[in-house]
C-alpha cells in the first residue's frame, strides 16, 4: 500500500461516518451505559484522543474499549493482540467486519477510533473529531465525580478556533510531510509546519494551557502529535528542523501534559514507533524500527506549574488505569 501523494501534496481523506450517539438519540443511537464499544489502536493520534478524554472524564465503565495491534494490512485494522486474533466482546477479528456489517458496500478507509453498537455489531462512528467533543457534550449524566471540562461552553468558540489551526497546522502538517511526494510539497509543508508550531510556543510561553487556565479539547488534540514527535515525526516524517525537545515551551508543556494523569499513561512507546515503520513500507521498507530516541526525559522536571493554572479546574484526577487497560511498563517512558 502506498502512502505518499502521488501527485505531490498530501491531501487526507476526510468522509467519515458523521452518526452521532447522543442524549436524545436524534441519529437513533442514545447514550446507554454498556451499550457501546469503543475501538481504538495505541499507536494511532486520533484514537488516543478518545482514549484520553475517556479515561479523564470516567467513562471506562461504561463505554468499553478494545485495542487494535500497532499494524493493519491494506484492508483493515485487526484485533490481533487479542487472544485467537478475535475481539473478545464484538467476536470479529477484524474491525471491518463492524463496518461491513452496518455498510455492506463500504468502501472508504477502515480507521480508528470507531464506535461500535455491541448488540449488532454494527458501526456507528468514526468521526474522531466529534467523538471526544460527545463524550464531553453528551454523556455528562455518566461523567465521573470531579471530571474535569474539557469543552466548556463559554470557551468553546476560542478552544474551536484553536482546535482547528492544531488540525490543519499540526496534526495533519506533520502527515503533510511525511507523505509529500515531491521535494517543493515537502519544503512547503514542513515551513507551513513549523510555523505553526512557533505560533504554539509563543501562545504557551507564557500560559500554561492553551485556552483558558485549565486542560481542554485544544490540549488534547495537541498532545498526542508532541507524543510521537520524536520517536517517529522528526525522523520518519523528516519534520526535522528540530526535535520537540529542542523546542523549550513546547518541550515543557508536553511533560506537563504527560505528566498528568490520563494523558502519559496512555500513551505506547513501542507501539508508535512499530506502526509508523512497519505500516508505511513506501517510506520505510526495510521495516526496521529504531530503538531510539530515550524516552526518561519525558519524566523530567518542567516547571510549568509557575504559570498557575490547574490541570482539571475545580475537579480532580482520574484514578488508576483499569486492569487490561494498562501501557505496559516496558512500552512507557
Amino acid at each position: 500500500m502506498s502512502y505518499v501523494a502521488s501527485g505531490g501534496e498530501f491531501d487526507r481523506d476526510t468522509d467519515y461516518i458523521t452518526t452521532r450517539i447522543t442524549a436524545d438519540g436524534r441519529d437513533g443511537y442514545p447514550v446507554e451505559p454498556g451499550r457501546y464499544r469503543l475501538v481504538v489502536a495505541r499507536a494511532c493520534p486520533w484514537a488516543n484522543r478518545t482514549i484520553i478524554v475517556r479515561r479523564l472524564l470516567g467513562l471506562e465503565g461504561v463505554l468499553s474499549i478494545g485495542f487494535c495491534g500497532p499494524t493493519h494490512d491494506e484492508d483493515s485494522w485487526t484485533f490481533d493482540l487479542d487472544p485467537g486474533g478475535v475481539d473478545p466482546v464484538l467476536k470479529i477479528p477484524r474491525l471491518k467486519d463492524a463496518f461491513l456489517k452496518r455498510f455492506p458496500d463500504y468502501e472508504k478507509g477502515i480507521t480508528v477510533p470507531a464506535i461500535v453498537d455491541e448488540p449488532t455489531g454494527q458501526v456507528v462512528t468514526n468521526d474522531f473529531a466529534q467523538i471526544t467533543l460527545d463524550f464531553s457534550t453528551e454523556w455528562t449524566d455518566h461523567h465521573r465525580d470531579g471530571a474535569p471540562q474539557l469543552y466548556p461552553q463559554e470557551l468553546r468558540d476560542e478552544i474551536d478556533e484553536v482546535a482547528q489551526r492544531i488540525y490543519t497546522e499540526v496534526n495533519n502538517g506533520v502527515y503533510r510531510c511525511g507523505f509529500a511526494g515531491s521535494q517543493a510539497a515537502y519544503d512547503k509543508a514542513h515551513d507551513r509546519l513549523f510555523r505553526a508550531l512557533d505560533w504554539l510556543s509563543d501562545r504557551l510561553e507564557n500560559q500554561r494551557y492553551l485556552v483558558g487556565d485549565t486542560i481542554t479539547e485544544a490540549d488534547v488534540r495537541l498532545f498526542t502529535t508532541l507524543a510521537r514527535f520524536d520517536p517517529v515525526y522528526h525522523g520518519h516524517f523528516k519534520c526535522n528542523r528540530q526535535k520537540l525537545s529542542e523546542m523549550p515551551v513546547l518541550w515543557a508543556y508536553a511533560r506537563d501534559l504527560f505528566q498528568t494523569p490520563g494523558f502519559g499513561d496512555t500513551v505506547d512507546f513501542v507501539q508508535i514507533k512499530q506502526h509508523y515503520y512497519i505500516v508505511h513500507t513506501d517510506i520505510n521498507p526495510t521495516q526496521i524500527v529504531p530503538k531510539g530516541p530515550d524516552l526518561a526525559n519525558w519524566l523530567t522536571a518542567h516547571d510549568r506549574e509557575q504559570l498557575g493554572g490547574k490541570p482539571f479546574g475545580d475537579g480532580t484526577p482520574p484514578g488508576s488505569t483499569r486492569e487490561g487497560e494498562r501501557v505496559p511498563a516496558e512500552h512507557a517512558a
